[in-house]
């Protein structure tokens, strides 16, 4: 007997490191402020539905970090903040190749923030230097939106799929709420691996 869909579908698991950063200008004129970055391990879960065998439509969803790392040149001090956000990617998928793929990935994802810590708070009273978004009264904005792309490597296994990739994320979002920083925007590189494994077997694929 066979049995056959109209499409494939896989589910699996991804988790690997981002590392993230912000530009900003603390007010009109000045300009533009680059942070260090700031690096933290994400993980999640996968949904990937295939039309055909080359292109696809993924949904995730993960715990990715955002912040950064600023550093006063005088005093040696340290500023650091890491936001947690709860990020969901829908991400059109394009594959080239049998076996062993090349895939590009696109598209915007949303999410929500999960929590605000200040790591290191070692220069508190410089003008210029981004504010604080983990204390009370904060109030950072919860609410992440922007654009996802990236590229990488597939191994198909059977049933199952290894792939690595690694991926540009801008926001368009920015944590900031109450005006003390006129403009700032961040973006993360993401480096990662995921196991996925087939659910639904296409008719391209016929099982006997």
């Amino acid at each position: 007997m066979s049995w056959e869909a109209v499409a494939q579908l896989n589910v699996g698991v991804r988790g690997g490191y981002s590392t993230s950063s912000i530009t900003y200008r603390p007010e009109p004129g000045r300009p533009a402020i680059n942070t260090s970055n700031i690096n933290a391990p994400l993980y999640g879960l996968v949904v990937e539905y295939f039309g055909n065998k080359n292109a696809g439509i993924a949904l995730e969803i993960h715990q990715v970090s955002l912040g950064y790392t600023q550093r006063d040149s005088i005093s040696g001090g340290e500023n650091q903040t890491e936001l947690r956000y709860l990020k969901m990617p829908l991400l059109s998928n394009f594959y080239f190749g049998n076996s062993g793929r090349f895939h590009i990935k696109l598209g915007p994802h949303v999410g929500m923030l999960i929590n605000a810590i200040d790591i290191k708070r070692e220069v508190p009273d410089n003008p210029i230097f981004l504010p604080t978004y983990g204390q009370p009264g904060d109030n950072p904005n919860r609410f992440m939106y922007g654009l996802t792309l990236g590229a990488g490597l597939s191994k198909l296994l059977g049933k199952s799929t290894l792939a690595g990739d690694v991926r540009f994320g801008y926001e368009f979002a920015r944590p900031e709420s109450q005006n003390r920083i006129f403009d700032m925007n961040s973006s993360t590189i993401e480096v990662s691996l995921t196991y996925m494994f087939q659910l639904v077997k296409p008719k391209w694929k016929k099982e006997e």
